[in-house]
């Protein structure tokens, strides 16, 4: 019978732990403060939460308009908004975000016409190398066959086999 009310016992400290832990696991985590409650403070300290825009002029936390880029004029206007540092505001982060964007596909660009150029001409290259190359070849071998002709007229004139008349055939002399 011990061993009866020890397994029950073992069963029911399972059971209670596992409520417990559940129970734990359901409790709500707290929620973030608002930014309106930063409101007339810093600014270091609104833009410590990444959901929050400052507004410089009165000193406002509000939250950031996810339905919008950007934020309208209305809510703050441009120059006098910060978002993520202090130091930038929204019009200068939007002016240099467009520059850098600008400048990297301006560069892309140039960088593939340059590979695009440097393909075509290194094409050019190889077929003006190819053809220089054919162009002596042939006239090597025009200059084999040249000089393989004059051996064998020498070898005809000194057997007596040379041709007065190039068309007659040799087999008349």
């Amino acid at each position: 019978m011990s061993g009866v009310r020890r397994a029950s016992a073992a069963v029911s400290a399972l059971i209670f732990c596992g409520v417990v832990l559940r129970a734990d696991a359901q409790t709500p985590s707290p929620a973030p403060n608002p930014c309106a409650l930063r409101s007339n403070t810093s600014c270091a300290e609104c833009l410590q939460n990444v959901a929050c825009l400052w507004c410089a002029p009165t000193k406002q936390c509000l939250d950031y308009p996810v339905g919008n880029i950007l934020p309208p004029s209305n809510v703050c206007p441009l120059n006098d908004a910060r978002w993520g540092v202090c130091w930038v505001n929204f019009q200068v982060l939007i002016i240099t975000m467009s520059v850098l964007a600008g400048i990297i596909i301006i560069a892309i660009l140039v960088c593939c016409c340059c590979c695009c150029k440097c393909e075509r001409f290194g094409n050019k290259r190889e077929d003006a190398k190819v053809e220089r190359q054919t162009r002596m070849r042939k006239a090597r071998q025009k200059e084999r066959r040249t000089e393989m002709q004059l051996r064998h007229d020498e070898i005809r004139q000194k057997y007596g086999l040379a041709k007065d008349n190039p068309y007659a055939r040799m087999d008349n002399h």
